[in-house]
């Protein structure tokens, strides 16, 4: 059996963890960071970036660098929350021919689950690479209180990027795994998970060896992203009012405004103010202009206080939906890069009336669950039971509209329902069956996850046909819907793989695309490699001509220059590495004669 990594494909970083000898270790990547950026960029010259590579460009090539693409996936464009990504982020964000999104990068347009691909295709070669063994699964984590499409895209990711994914493990209950909480005996855990991009609650009952997700509750567009929009707004305002410009029309004063709030943020949680100095921000017929600004710790506390208070309502509302009060619960554990600010820590504080552990780095205790459960799936770890549950209720539209709830809110998976339905009209001989997925009565209120026709029934009165409708849901969250007339045994289903319904032979295209792009990168990485090895060796080479000239032969010395200048020749033209390896190779064999040289005049002295 092969290694199983953990991967937390993160909003704004990733992180990938292993269990190592029976203890979790962190995965560095190629640039030897702890932390991947969850950022893909198409540089100017067209070559495709991914981590800290394209975030580091960011700046200068703004419409062509995606991040934040997790607030995205597996949504339609007519979602709200896409709608308002579409009014701040720098790339164009279009509706694709089925009702998703899509997002441009150079001159095409990509799906969002092709840019997490990217992401999770990087981590998988940077661990492979640093483990020396080709690693194909992974658990990957999302939040606990994305939909069922959500999780859908979040695998089909995985997929495309070459990875079985044995198991999407939500966020929360990775970080209790990683806290050993399921070592506690009937404990009561509040796990407030604030990343990038979600936020997410989840109240969790741990016993010996078992874990049991009580209930789940969040928002999949409250995260850290909000908090620099609001500093970046701020700060665009006052630029206005000082100078009389709008910066918002300027897309690389944007992207700088963003990475400076981004880290005027980080900076404020252990400073109580901090200095933003962009000089030559953008320019005038009367000259360049400077930003400077100073911001205090109780300046971004004001501006970003609703957001904090809004997550702690949401966690006031979880707590209610379970019957739980604060002070039914044992521990709360923080988790993720946001956490990390002042004010939110006091505000969880003062709703339980004790200190939140946050003793584990919020920005990888993620992943570290998520190697732990690898270790399960693998036997490394002794087995946990994990029990998740349903985040948003399951329905099914019936007569008026109505949602009819078929799997409620917060009820432990996998589980499976079945229920009789009928005709609403005389000699009806097709049903549609519109399966949704959220809390409000009405069906068009919530979110659509399939729609199907089942055909061919037999004409008959209304409420005389009868039609079994089975929901099936599975240990990741992933829903079957089933209907099947009693009379013909004619029957229908759906998976549901996505809420754009993404096809497989569209997932197995995309699977192909990464794949070649895999190979393109790691000749690419070739390549640069046997380039340096040369313009190194063509140093040493002229050095060891110049150092031992008196002793070289003449002809020795013309033959080695020969390959030299071939060997830089090369180097300079070729786009292949092979090339340059076989001229390094002529180059190296000529040198080992200098020294064969050498000794071979000794023994004949």
């Amino acid at each position: 059996m092969g290694r199983i990594i953990g991967i937390d494909l993160g909003t704004t970083n990733s992180v990938a963890a292993i269990i190592e000898a029976g203890t979790t270790r962190v995965v560095e990547n190629q640039e030897g960071s702890r932390l991947t950026p969850s950022v893909v960029a198409i540089s100017k010259s067209g070559e495709r970036l991914v981590g800290v590579l394209a975030k580091r460009q960011a700046v200068t090539n703004p419409h062509n660098t995606i991040f934040s693409v997790k607030r995205l996936i597996g949504r339609r464009f007519s979602d709200p929350e896409v709608q308002k990504a579409k009014q701040t982020l720098p790339y164009q964000i279009r509706e694709s021919e089925n009702g998703g999104v899509e997002v441009k990068m150079n001159d095409r347009w990509y799906r969002p689950e092709e840019i997490s691909a990217m992401v999770l295709q990087k981590i998988k070669i940077d661990v492979s690479e640093k483990l020396g063994e080709e690693i194909k699964e992974a658990v990957i984590t999302c939040p606990a209180y994305f939909d069922d499409s959500q999780r859908s895209a979040t695998k089909v990711a995985g997929e495309i990027a070459g990875l079985e994914v044995k198991r999407l493990l939500p966020e929360p209950t990775a970080a209790a795994l990683a806290y050993g909480l399921d070592k506690n005996i009937n404990a009561k855990i509040l796990v407030y998970d604030f990343g990038g991009g979600t936020f997410d609650i989840s109240i969790l009952e741990v016993g010996d060896q078992v874990i049991e997700t009580r209930g789940v509750g969040g928002d999949t567009f409250l995260g850290g992203d909000d908090f620099d929009q609001r500093i970046m707004e701020f700060l665009i305002d006052w630029f206005k009012r000082e100078e009389g410009i709008d910066l918002r029309g300027d897309a690389l004063a944007l992207q700088r405004l963003k990475e400076s709030a981004e880290r005027a943020k980080q900076e404020l949680s252990t400073l109580f103010e901090t200095e933003i100095n962009l000089p030559f921000i953008t320019s005038t017929p009367s000259g360049p202009k400077h930003f400077y600004y100073k911001l205090t710790r109780s300046q971004l506390e004001d501006l970003t206080r609703d957001l904090v208070e809004r997550s702690i309502s949401l966690v006031k509302q979880t707590l209610s939906e379970v019957n739980l009060k604060p002070e039914d619960i044992d521990e709360i554990i923080l988790v993720g890069g946001q956490t990390r600010m002042p004010l939110i820590q006091e505000e969880v504080k003062k709703l339980f009336g004790k200190e939140p552990r946050k003793d584990i780095n919020p920005d990888e205790v993620v992943a570290i669950g998520a190697a732990i459960q690898a270790g399960i799936l693998q036997g490394e770890v002794r087995e946990i039971l994990l029990l998740d549950v349903v985040p948003l209720t399951l329905s099914i539209e019936t007569l008026g509209g109505v949602a009819h709830p078929m799997i409620p809110k917060n009820t432990p998976i996998p589980y499976s329902k079945k229920e009789i339905f009928t005709t609403a009209e005389d000699n009806q001989t097709v049903v549609e069956i519109h399966v949704t997925q959220g809390e409000r009565p009405l069906a068009q209120d919530n979110k659509t996850l399939a729609r199907f026709l089942l055909d061919g029934i037999p004409p008959a009165p209304r409420g005389m046909p009868k039609i079994e409708v089975s929901f099936d849901i599975d240990q990741n969250g992933i829903l079957t819907v089933t209907a099947i007339d009693q009379a013909t045994q004619r029957s229908q289903s759906v998976k549901i793989t996505n809420s754009v319904n993404l096809s497989k032979e569209e997932v197995e295209r995309l699977k192909r695309e990464a794949e070649e792009y895999a190979t393109q990168d790691s000749e690419k990485r070739r390549l640069a490699e046997a380039r340096n090895q040369a313009d190194n060796l063509i140093y040493q080479s002229r050095k060891i001509i110049n150092d031992f000239k008196d002793r070289i032969n003449d002809e020795l010395k013309s033959e080695i220059e020969a390959k030299i200048r071939q060997l830089e020749d090369v180097k300079n033209n070729s786009t292949r590495a092979e090339e340059i390896e076989a001229k390094i190779k002529e180059v190296n064999d000529l040198l080992s004669n200098i020294g064969r040289n050498f000794y071979q005049g000794q023994q004949n002295n």
